[in-house]
């Protein structure tokens, strides 16, 4: 596994890469790389960081585990490549940005624009066997993605986290709440949405009406 990173997170994150956890790391990813099918490619593991610089990181999203299924991770979580039908999950994200924004619902399901302007869409896991959900956890993801959330916590300030479902409220306790804000909701999967616990969170709005209140640019969360 080549670690293919924007130069402006090395300084933050170089002492994670020297860890014997993140050696291993690369050992166990390099094996099922060459070994079984795997996604996202090779070249879109650190795309989140590639997309969106550490100066340029002013909203957080955390997701779990990268899409398993032929051709839909793209190394952003809830982000699928140009031309693939768009999973349950980001359905109901493009459905509350409708409500919310007013925006249209977009016929590209790549947030790729949303990284370039600031958005950086961490999952906990960067890679995983094609079909076979959560095959790559627990094998040293959890602790570098864990250090980064926590070095955007002690060394930026105003950052907007949004923890959307159980997994991801659990790195509340990672973020200086007193630097930084905090939405949480339910996940946007069918399963918590239809349960009444994602619709009308109005995350969107209330992101850029927080970023406006520090003097930063928006996201235009609008998608072609």
């Amino acid at each position: 596994m080549n670690i293919d990173i924007h130069p402006s997170w090395k300084p933050y994150l170089q002492t994670e890469f020297d860890k014997p956890y993140f050696k291993s790391l690369t050992d166990f990813v390099k094996t099922e790389y060459k070994n079984h099918k795997c996604f996202p490619k090779g070249s879109d593991i650190f795309n989140a960081f590639n997309h969106c610089s550490f100066e340029d990181t002013k909203v957080v999203i955390i997701g779990q585990d990268p899409y398993h299924g032929d051709g839909q991770a793209n190394g952003l979580c809830f982000s699928v490549n140009d031309g693939i039908p768009h999973p349950p999950s980001l359905i109901n994200i493009f459905k509350e940005i409708e409500t919310d924004l007013g925006i249209s619902y977009p016929k590209s399901g790549n947030l790729m624009p949303w990284a370039d302007q600031g958005v950086l869409l961490l999952n906990a896991t960067l890679t995983v066997r094609a079909h076979q959900a959560g095959s790559h956890q627990n094998k040293g993801w959890e602790q570098f993605t864990d250090a980064v959330i926590q070095v955007i916590s002690e060394k930026k300030q105003n950052v907007v986290f949004l923890l959307w479902g159980g997994f991801a409220k659990k790195k509340k306790k990672l973020i200086n709440a007193a630097s930084h804000s905090i939405l949480e909701t339910g996940h946007p999967s069918p399963l918590s949405a239809n349960r009444g616990y994602w619709f009308g969170n109005k995350h969107f709005s209330k992101t850029n009406s927080l970023l406006e209140q520090v003097d930063l640019t928006v996201i235009d969360w609008k998608l072609e």
